[in-house]
C-alpha cells in the first residue's frame, strides 16, 4: 500500500483505471503515467498496462504491479528497473466503451443489451 506521503486514493479494479493516472515505483518515484490498460475480455484476465513515460510507451506486465489506486499504479520494480521495461507489442486487444450506443428504445440497441457488451468496441492495442 502506498506510504502516507503519496495520496492515492482507495484500492480499485483494473476496468476503472483511468488513462492519465500515475505510475511509482516501489520507491515511490513517477515513472509515468497509464496509457492503456490490458486485458483478455474473454477469460476477463487482467493483463498489464502500457505507460507512457515522455515520448515512450513502455509495458508494465501486471506480475509487475502492487496496487492499482485511484489516483495511481505503485509498481513491485524499483526505478532502475522501470527504466529497462520493453516498448508495447501486439498483445491482446484493447477495449473503449460507448455508453450510448446501446441505448434505446431500437431492436438492435435491445439486442446488444441482451448479448452483447453494452457498447464496448475494440481500439487499437
Amino acid at each position: 500500500m502506498p506510504d502516507d506521503t503519496l495520496d492515492c486514493g482507495s484500492p480499485i479494479a483494473y476496468l476503472a483505471l483511468a488513462p492519465g493516472t500515475a505510475v511509482y515505483a516501489s520507491g515511490r518515484e513517477r515513472i509515468g503515467s497509464v496509457e492503456k490498460v490490458l486485458y483478455v475480455e474473454t477469460e476477463d484476465v487482467f493483463d498489464g498496462i502500457v505507460i507512457r513515460k515522455g515520448d515512450d510507451l513502455r509495458f508494465l506486465d501486471a506480475d509487475q504491479i502492487e496496487g492499482i489506486y485511484e489516483r495511481c499504479v505503485i509498481t513491485a520494480l524499483t526505478a532502475d528497473q522501470a527504466g529497462q521495461l520493453p516498448p508495447p507489442k501486439g498483445g491482446p486487444p484493447v477495449y473503449r466503451v460507448d455508453p450510448a450506443e446501446a441505448t434505446g428504445p431500437s431492436l438492435g440497441a435491445r439486442f446488444r443489451r441482451l448479448f452483447g457488451k453494452g457498447g464496448w468496441k475494440q481500439g487499437a492495442s
